[in-house]
């Protein structure tokens, strides 16, 4: 059976570095993160009375965790292309190009 993708041969992968901590901390980052934003609107709610407020709050804080999201999913990616490209160099199949410059 063959290979779907033939690896480069003499192409060695570069070990992994950094971008796999980061993939490893990101869950724990986003959990935290989201309930450490979402903290104040309901301390907000349980210890106080301030009724008109609350809605600006929620909306700040809402706006906050998309925020705090956003960033960890950009960081994510990045994180995931750069593992990628530190992986093994795989060859495409070569075919003729019917409008390629040949020496002469």
């Amino acid at each position: 059976m063959s290979r779907l993708f033939k690896r480069l041969p003499g192409q060695v992968p570069t070990p992994a570095g950094a971008e796999r901590v980061v993939l490893r901390r990101l869950p724990r980052i986003l959990l935290i993160g989201t309930l450490l934003l979402a903290l104040p609107p309901l301390a907000a709610r349980l210890l106080t009375d301030m009724a008109p407020g609350l809605a600006m709050m929620d909306i700040y804080c809402v706006s906050l965790i998309v925020l705090h999201w956003t960033v960890v999913f950009t960081v994510g990616i990045g994180a995931f292309i750069v593992m990628v490209m530190k992986g093994p160099a795989y060859v495409a199949d070569a075919y003729p190009l019917s409008d390629a410059e040949r020496p002469g």
